[in-house]
């Protein structure tokens, strides 16, 4: 996950105010416009000076010398990970939506993905991605850690089909990681083993990636976020098949943002959708880096997208459950210039709804 841009309260406003008026006009943004609709209690050249700074960071950018400024896709990550709370009151209208519109008990679960994907896709304005469920699960069996030298370690673990896999994991250590002593690494690194066989041994490895290590014993305190990276990558190693298919709604609704006004783009897209479900399952279904600690979502933004047509756009993703093991996963796909804060409460609200009606 990207670090935190350090910025005043006044510039944090002003990115805000700044990216809220993009999403709202789709027309590069001038420092008269957030004085005239945002109350920022500043001069009009006080937010000038301010969208400056913002664009030297890279936050912002001018896509023509006379224009005003529009959001960057670091723009956008710093919006999502300090700027915005999802919206509660939407995640509760859209539970209640799905609830009131589809009856889990008369359905089959592939009708109940259908209907979701439809009721998301008119209330988001976006396309909607459900992938169908994945119930065969992988649990863990051993897992053992081997210095390969000073700054890395091999992460084996063995799966209760005893299916091996093996992963080079880079060690979070400080700038004197190459004075460090040998034999104290090996010696940690076995203690950490056993920790870890003796949290983990039995556990589902789809749900190792949910696991909340924040409070540790102090023992174990400093490894905390090489910690998270070995759950991550077991999971990631672990990946189970990709589902049959992509339930997909939303296409018209998508065609309707200015951003998709080119054919080319579009075609682009659609042939990602029919064609190459296979590159984008994984990214639906796994858990990103990108994702805030605690967070139930993942968030895509334009670049951080690994797929050349998906560049310009936001993934917005999230797994739903068989009882605590994650099986499959709701997303919506959208242009970068996307109301973050609906979309994720949206998400978060289908994700709960699925999780329930698998479960129950």
């Amino acid at each position: 996950m990207s670090q935190p841009v350090n910025l005043t309260n006044r510039q944090q406003q002003v990115l805000w105010a700044t990216i809220r008026h993009y999403i709202a006009t789709a027309e590069p943004v001038g420092s008269e416009a957030l004085v005239k609709d945002y109350n920022l209690s500043v001069s009009s050249a006080t937010i000038r000076n301010a969208m400056a700074v913002l664009e030297k960071g890279g936050l912002l950018f001018q896509p023509h010398t006379s224009a005003g400024r529009i959001p960057s896709d670091s723009g956008y990550r710093t919006y999502v990970d300090q700027l915005i709370v999802p919206s509660q009151d939407l995640t509760h209208q859209v539970a209640h939506l799905l609830n009131d519109r589809l009856n889990s008990g008369d359905w089959s679960f592939e009708a109940l993905l259908r209907g979701a994907a439809q009721i998301l896709a008119t209330v988001s304005g976006y396309i909607t991605l459900i992938t169908t469920p994945q119930t065969r699960t992988s649990h863990l069996r051993h897992v053992q850690l081997v210095p390969v030298d000073s700054s890395r370690i091999m992460l084996i673990f063995v799966t209760d089909s005893y299916e091996t896999q093996s992963a080079l994991i880079e060690l979070p250590l400080s700038a004197d990681a190459a004075d460090i002593d040998a034999d104290l690494l090996e010696r940690e690194l076995q203690i950490l083993s056993n920790f870890l066989n003796s949290q983990l041994r039995g556990r589902a490895i789809a749900e190792l990636a949910t696991l909340d290590w924040s409070e540790l014993d102090r023992e174990f305190e400093r490894y905390a976020d090489l910690l998270r990276t070995i759950l991550v990558e077991l999971t990631r190693r672990s990946q189970p098949p990709p589902p049959a298919q992509i339930v997909i709604s939303g296409l018209a609704e998508v065609l309707r943002q200015p951003e998709f006004s080119e054919l080319q783009q579009v075609q682009t897209i659609i042939h990602l959708l029919e064609e190459e479900q296979h590159q984008l399952v994984p990214l639906i279904f796994e858990r990103s880096d990108l994702q805030k600690p605690g967070s139930r979502v993942s968030i895509r933004i334009g670049a951080e997208n690994p797929l050349e047509p998906m560049r310009t756009c936001t993934l917005i993703s999230s797994t739903y459950h068989k009882d605590s093991v994650p099986v499959g996963s709701v997303g919506v796909l959208g242009p970068t210039r996307m109301v973050y804060e609906n979309a994720i409460a949206l998400v978060e609200a289908a994700a709960d709804y699925l999780s329930e009606a698998l479960s129950s």
